[in-house]
């Protein structure tokens, strides 16, 4: 029987005429799969009006969208006058109409307000009141979510489990998230506060990791703590922390806690996760008595981490190099 000789061609065929034969259907499957688990997270990067909490309202909203964010999540108060009394950004009475007017503020500033402190511990008396207004409060100004957190001390387990089943649906039935974030004691670490929302167990009730709160706190190491919440974690406060020279907590990037290794857990989710820079500043130097000051550093710290979420983005599919 006469061969056909085994050139380069013929092999090239041979193996070309494999692989028409492989179960293609299974590897488009496949394929599609993976597109899914590695969907890119959309960070909404902000920052809060906290680090502004010694000057007028309006100046920390100018000052956030010219340092370059566009989004913002509103703090607890600020000083509208020279040496007055500190005015809540939204009290907890306020009605929804006038969380709407101040979200219109934000956004002819060109900044999208993502996110607001409940200025209430879920064990209070008046919790479920001042969380259920919260929630009225951010639905009506388009905000994502209200975060709330425990005592430094610890809270009450059994109590926060009762109370976020009832306001879960709350949350929901307004297109809010509640998060909660560490804040030492009982629920300090991300791994403490995922068991309580996994026994929540509704959709409406997520967690808010605060790395720097982490470390503050308990000094515990918040890398491998997200790595057990990564889950249920939805949005971030962004702060960093020093054990050296001294023990303080700083603006991202200021501090010992690795960005990169932070987000890379939750860098392809699919789904919007705010982060919300909560501390903007230097460790080891006075804090700017001047708010010109604090806008150097808020735009230095969004300039860094916008170039972490880049970095995360891409380190996370293998496709870093030189």
């Amino acid at each position: 029987m006469q061969t056909t000789p085994l050139n380069r061609r013929t092999l090239f065929c041979r193996v070309a005429t494999a692989a028409m034969t492989l179960p293609i259907a299974k590897s488009a499957v496949a394929l599609d799969d993976e597109r899914d688990e590695v969907a890119p997270t959309k960070f909404q990067l902000g920052c809060m009006t906290l680090p502004y909490a010694a000057f007028p309202l309006q100046r920390a909203l100018e000052s956030i969208a010219g340092a370059g964010y566009r989004h913002v999540a509103w703090g607890t108060s600020h000083r509208e006058t020279d040496g007055g009394e500190k005015v809540p950004v939204m009290p907890t009475d306020a009605s929804p109409q006038k969380a709407s007017e101040l979200a219109k503020r934000c956004r002819d500033l060109e900044l999208n307000p993502v996110m607001m402190f409940s200025t209430v511990y879920p064990e209070a008396p008046n919790a479920m009141e001042v969380l259920t207004q919260r929630i009225k409060q951010a639905e009506a100004a388009g905000i994502s979510q209200v975060l709330t957190f425990g005592h430094t001390k610890g809270g009450n387990r059994a109590l926060w489990v009762k109370r976020f089943q009832q306001l879960g649906p709350i949350a929901r039935d307004n297109n809010v998230l509640l998060v909660v974030k560490q804040h030492g004691g009982s629920t300090g670490t991300g791994r403490a506060c995922a068991q309580i929302i996994r026994e929540v167990n509704d959709e409406g009730v997520k967690v808010n990791y605060d790395a720097g709160n982490v470390m503050d706190y308990l000094n515990v190491d918040p890398i491998p703590d997200i790595k057990t919440c990564a889950d249920v974690v939805h949005s971030f406060c962004l702060k960093d922390h020093r054990n050296w020279p001294k023990d303080e907590d700083c603006g991202p990037g200021f501090g010992e806690i690795d960005h990169y290794k932070l987000l890379h857990p939750v860098a392809f989710t699919g789904r919007t996760i705010p982060l919300c820079c909560e501390n903007i500043f230097a460790p080891n130097l006075p804090r700017p008595s001047k708010p010109e000051g604090i806008d150097r550093l808020a735009k230095q710290v969004r300039q860094y981490m916008e170039v972490v979420i880049a970095g995360t983005h891409r380190r996370a599919v293998g496709v870093g190099g030189e």
